[in-house]
């Protein structure tokens, strides 16, 4: 059996914050505003993965206001949804990406976001798929006030679910 799972996250961009995104760090004057890390690509991941075996979503998971999760590292949570959703019996397969961003490019990192996504993931580097797009101009994201992300993942089942 295999299930389908879609994430999505954005974050406001602030000037002096560390940008960080799919685990890699990208030279940039902005950075993400959030209770963790602010890491959106892994978000959204961590959404679809949780989604797509039914067992909530980031902010139930996670939430904002629990002290623990301040300033957490969000490969930490991609860690923590990949094992809660083994302990149900999915194994992640295969995962696409889209990096809403205006500023700065990210076709430098595209690699090292792969790399580091597929390691917490457990998968192999062509399993992991992310592209960069502009928002042209448009809206908030054009702006470069934010960053969006959307996720799909693919799970199989392995059978050793509760």
């Amino acid at each position: 059996m295999i299930r389908v799972g879609n994430g999505y996250d954005i974050h406001r961009l602030e000037s002096g914050r560390q940008m960080v995104l799919g685990g890699a760090e990208i030279p940039s004057e902005k950075g993400p505003v959030g209770h963790s890390n602010g890491d959106a690509v892994l978000h959204s991941i961590v959404d679809a993965i949780l989604g797509a075996a039914a067992l909530g979503d980031i902010g139930s998971m996670f939430p904002d206001d629990e002290p623990e999760y301040e300033g957490i590292d969000s490969a930490t949570l991609v860690k923590r949804a990949v094992r809660a959703v083994s302990e149900n019996g999915w194994t992640v397969r295969n995962l696409d990406v889209n990096v809403i961003l205006e500023s700065p490019r990210l076709a430098p990192f595209i690699g090292a976001m792969r790399r580091r996504i597929a390691a917490l993931l457990g998968v192999d580097y062509d399993a992991v798929s992310v592209k960069a797009k502009t928002h042209e101009g448009l809206g908030d994201i054009g702006r470069g006030e934010a960053v969006a992300c959307h996720a799909v993942v693919l799970l199989e089942s392995i059978g050793n679910g509760p």
